[in-house]
């Protein structure tokens, strides 16, 4: 297996697909998946010619199982160390859920001519949680409950958010795939229920104002408006308004997880951008 290692000694693996003069595009998963579910895409972009890397992020997938580190800061950390040991320059980040926050923390402490541009698909920013300064966002008890469910039964948790909310297969007349709710609970189970546990507190109340604010390269903001894990309203349009170089593209009825259930809706979409 490829791996890095970080400065604290974790393991972070990665896959390293296609040509290596080839235009790198860097996947970044969502919570407490790992770089299997960008699959569709990276087939998908390795047959237009790129170089296609996905990583898993600490405590998740094939990565160390760390003690400590699941945090956004240490996050964009560990994608640095990837980046600098591949030597990626002018690249494309894209990032869903909570790989989403992880590319806007660190495409905006990424050192001149690492990062072309970003794409952010169904991500947490600016900020999840409800307070003062975000009225709109999700109670804490939300996830709360989150940490209930995981640590009391963590299998049947990871059946439960595939079957329902992720792909929004608790819709009526919803068509749903026995495979995907298999292959989410498998990317989460192979992962540390510790760094899954820590991270909804990373993806939920990390408030991403600043980097956005920071973000200097064209970015793409995706996002379904059937979204139940991520609520559309409090998330993409507030994004949009903190980049200097933003685009927002709205799917209308999609879920969370759009980009398994409509990947030949949203692949020539992000193509189109890249090239743009």
């Amino acid at each position: 297996m490829s791996t890095v290692t970080t400065v604290d000694g974790t393991s972070i693996f990665y896959k390293d697909w296609g040509p290596r003069d080839g235009r790198p595009i860097v996947f970044h998963h969502g919570w407490p998946l790992s770089a299997d579910d960008w699959d569709n895409q990276m087939l998908f972009f390795l047959a237009q010619g790129y170089r296609v890397i996905a990583h898993d992020r600490r405590g998740h997938g094939r990565s160390s199982q760390s003690a400590t580190g699941h945090d956004m800061d240490t996050y964009a950390a560990d994608v640095t160390a990837l980046t600098t040991a591949l030597d990626l320059r002018d690249a494309f980040h894209i990032g869903h859920s909570t790989g989403g926050g992880e590319v806007a923390r660190y495409v905006a402490r990424a050192a001149p001519g690492r990062v072309a541009k970003a794409v952010l698909v169904g991500a947490v920013p600016p900020v999840m949680v409800r307070s003062e300064s975000n009225p709109g966002g999700l109670p804490i008890e939300t996830f709360d409950a989150f940490r209930e469910a995981l640590a009391a039964n963590r299998a049947q948790f990871y059946i439960d958010v595939p079957s329902g909310p992720f792909y929004g297969f608790n819709r009526p007349g919803a068509k749903v795939s026995q495979g995907l709710i298999d292959n989410w609970w498998r990317q989460g189970m192979a992962g540390a229920a510790n760094a899954h546990y820590e991270c909804i507190k990373a993806f939920s109340e990390t408030d991403f104002t600043e980097d956005l604010r920071q973000i200097d390269v064209p970015v793409l903001v995706a996002h379904g408006t059937d979204d139940q894990v991520v609520p559309y309203e409090d998330s993409a349009p507030l994004t949009v308004e903190l980049l200097k170089n933003g685009t927002l593209k709205s799917y209308e009825g999609l879920p969370h997880g759009m980009l398994s259930t409509h990947p030949e809706v949203l692949n020539p979409d992000i193509l189109a951008f890249l090239r743009s």
